[in-house]
């Protein structure tokens, strides 16, 4: 029983990353607005880094994701 716990643990452990993933998706659309509202011109250019963000911290949820799976289910 004390392996099962342990996994559980280690899976909340690896969870916790997902806390600050929130975090940093909320922070780059709120710059992304803010940002688009200052100077429309620059959407174009603004959404597209806005977008590469988006795409590289959601890397890290999937990572944490995967990393809780695995010690889960191994």
């Amino acid at each position: 029983m004390e392996l099962d716990a342990a996994k559980m643990v280690g899976a909340g452990l690896a969870v916790i990353g997902l806390g600050g993933v929130g975090a940093g998706i909320g922070n780059i659309f709120a710059s992304l607005i803010g940002s688009i509202a200052r100077n429309p011109a620059s959407r174009g250019q603004v959404f597209g880094l806005a977008m590469l963000g988006f795409a590289l911290v959601e890397a890290v949820a999937l990572y944490a994701l995967l990393i809780a799976f695995l010690i889960l289910f191994t």
